[in-house]
């Protein structure tokens, strides 16, 4: 954990949007780091970054051109001072979202039905949590936007495990999750169906209640944290989180359902000594050479 031998103070800025900074910069937070001389200092987007600082470190959700441009000419100026999470490697990230968009009936044949539509972009807006099951072509066609992802339904005891890393610090949680539907419902089902409403279409399932769900079995800790190692390495990013879900008809078969940059943090155990203790050591290996936060774009 952080030791208060930290001497010097250092500035770190945020940079996030209204809700999540409310969620996100708790008064435990900023105790907690200010104890180990880290200063939170919100960044008014609107404002020249350059002219905001002295900053040390700069972490930030927020998207666009004019703010890429101010974090290009902020870290041109201050090469020691981390950028978290690079530009590039979010970009790359989005990019991959934008390649599962649906532009073929092929691909939705390939998948198979039911299947789970959820919105192309997740910026915490009431839009981005209409999520539905899709139970046949018909559908479909009564979805409100095509700017959509579309995953196949798995059956998975109605658990998913979230995955929340920072930096080298990986923490699994369970949660309860849509309930099982049983074979012989989901032939009969037509259309398409709210999340809301799911809960409506089964019995309580095994993990119902409190004791059954405290029963389930938490993915093998190796596993998980080799699973995180990958996608940290091939993201690119150090503030993620990812949902997995256990097929219930494989035990051994485990599925990434979706992926966050910058998650709630909030809402896991001693987040305020993780990202402290994360920021502290960002500033320590990006002076010492070992990371590099922001980069141009390569012209591939």
């Amino acid at each position: 954990m952080s030791s208060l031998t930290h001497s010097k103070r250092h500035r770190v800025g945020y940079a996030l949007p209204p809700k999540k900074t409310q969620t996100f910069i708790q008064p435990s937070l900023i105790h907690h780091a200010e104890q180990h001389n880290i200063d939170l200092i919100p960044i008014d987007p609107s404002r020249p970054l350059i002219e905001q600082g002295p900053l040390d470190c700069v972490i930030h959700k927020l998207y666009g051109p004019d703010w890429m441009s101010q974090l290009l000419h902020f870290s041109s100026l201050n090469p020691d001072a981390p950028i978290i999470d690079p530009l590039d490697s979010i970009q790359r990230l989005h990019d991959r979202i934008s390649m599962l968009q649906v532009n073929s009936d092929d691909l939705i044949k390939k998948l198979g039905f039911p299947l789970i539509a959820k919105p192309l972009m997740a910026d915490g807006s009431e839009t981005s949590h209409k999520m539905y099951l899709v139970f046949d072509k018909e559908g479909l066609d009564k979805l409100e936007s095509r700017m959509i992802i579309m995953q196949e339904f798995v059956n998975h005891g109605g658990v998913i495990f979230k995955v929340y890393v920072v930096g080298d610090f990986v923490k699994c949680v369970k949660r309860k999750s849509l309930p099982d539907i049983k074979e012989d419902k989901l032939v009969t089902l037509k259309g398409l169906l709210p999340f809301s409403q799911i809960s409506n279409l089964e019995e309580k399932t095994d993990c119902g209640g409190g004791g059954e769900f405290d029963r389930v079995e938490m993915p093998p800790v190796d596993f998980v944290e080799e699973v995180a190692k990958a996608m940290k390495e091939e993201t690119g990013i150090s503030l993620l989180n990812f949902d997995v879900i256990r097929d219930a008809r494989d035990a051994n078969r485990y599925l990434i359902i979706d992926i966050n940059y910058f998650p709630g943090y909030e809402k896991m155990p001693n987040y305020e000594s993780v990202l402290t203790d994360f920021l502290l050591n960002s500033m320590e290996k990006n002076k010492s050479g070992d990371v590099s936060m922001v980069r141009e774009h390569d012209d591939d």
